[in-house]
């Protein structure tokens, strides 16, 4: 009985999987040789024992040939899993599309009719032992439906940039202060979308219309405990000089948040011996937003209430790490990290696929058509 279950319960998920997949296995070199693995069911089955369930390869192909899917070694397997990669990838790309064509969405408030709000970070995931190399994940959560709408793989000298999303008319890119910088401003304002990010005084300098320079501190001082602050700035891109038009939108923290970031700064620097500037910890009295979004669409305390949702990425990750098994590679070659990464957002994206189904409520659990 339970072997019949577990039967059902494949061939249910198998339904899932993007149109030719099976045929794809070969054209993109994971199946070409089919002496230890004959299908590519077979192959995809195996691989998702070790990276669903997290078996070690020796553990996973074991497990393969108690289970009659194949009889393979884990030197072997390991050789499959580096094939596959780029096969892998093509399944994340294509479930993604398929996952936000299949989404049952309704825009019910006025910033869903308006915007597509998007947040955007990055994490990094570490190899074993000292040596090890570290890889990241550059994610976008779409947070009108609560699902992935994209990500990328790249080595940690790729910092968190804008200009790694393609951006779409109606998008609102929502980050930290790693993405205010003003090339990836520019890129996602010249594609059609709108910028809502943490300040960043250093990365982005501020003028007046007039092209004087904007005492975003002097601003800040007025601020009472209860207020907010609105002001229009320009910034001037760099590659062609013009002014690009948006708005600071700030809120002075409760004292016992400020004494918490202010302690945090001080700690943190410390411990790497270096010495903190006045307006450091001025700065962190206040969150301070800067947005491309005008007023008409968008007023100051909206504006704030959308940063708020920011952590809502923070928690993908913290989810992908805890659950999914996606922290700590256990690879130590290019090759096959890149394999295992995209083999866990595979993982990821079924889950999310079949967090979908159970909207649809059926004694089965799955609609039959």
């Amino acid at each position: 009985m339970k072997t019949k279950l577990i039967k059902d319960d494949w061939e249910m998920l198998i339904k899932f999987l993007p149109k030719n997949w099976e045929e794809r296995a070969s054209e993109l070199g994971a199946l070409v040789r089919k002496r230890k693995i004959k299908s590519a069911k077979a192959l995809l089955r195996v691989l998702l024992i070790h990276l669903a369930e997290g078996k070690s390869l020796r553990t996973t192909a074991a497990y393969a040939h108690e289970a009659n899917i194949c009889d393979i070694n884990d030197s072997a397997l390991l050789h499959r899993l580096k094939v596959s990669s780029r096969w892998l990838q093509w399944m994340c790309y294509k479930l993604l599309n398929d996952l936000h064509k299949d989404i049952p969405y309704n825009k019910t408030n006025k910033i869903e009719q308006k915007f597509r709000v998007r947040l955007v970070d990055g994490s990094v995931v570490c190899e074993p032992g000292s040596t090890g190399t570290d890889w990241r994940i550059h994610y976008s959560f779409d947070l009108n439906t609560f699902r992935c709408d994209s990500f990328k793989i790249t080595s940690p000298k790729t910092g968190e940039n804008l200009n790694l999303y393609q951006i779409q008319e109606g998008d609102l890119i929502v980050g930290d202060r790693g993405y205010c910088r003003r090339k990836g401003i520019t890129y996602v304002k010249k594609n059609g979308g709108d910028v809502l990010i943490r300040f960043h005084s250093t990365n982005l300098p501020l003028c007046t219309r007039r092209g004087s320079r904007f005492s975003v501190l002097d601003k800040l001082n007025t601020l009472d405990k209860n207020g907010f602050g609105d002001w229009d700035v320009w910034f001037k891109d760099s590659d062609d000089n013009s002014f690009i038009k948006g708005r600071l939108c700030a809120i002075r923290k409760s004292e016992h948040a400020i004494k918490l970031a202010q302690k945090k700064i001080l700690s943190k620097a410390s411990s790497r011996g270096r010495k903190i500037k006045a307006e450091t910890l001025e700065y962190a009295k206040y969150i301070i937003i800067f947005t491309t979004v005008s007023r008409h669409n968008l007023k100051v305390e909206e504006v704030l209430m959308i940063y708020r949702n920011r952590w809502q990425v923070e928690l993908v990750f913290k989810r992908l790490k805890s659950i999914i098994g996606i922290g700590h590679l256990p690879k130590i070659n290019e090759e096959s990290c890149i394999a295992w990464l995209h083999g866990k957002m595979l993982v990821a994206l079924l889950v999310e696929r079949l967090h979908l189904e159970a909207i649809f409520f059926s004694p089965w659990g799955y609609p039959i058509f």
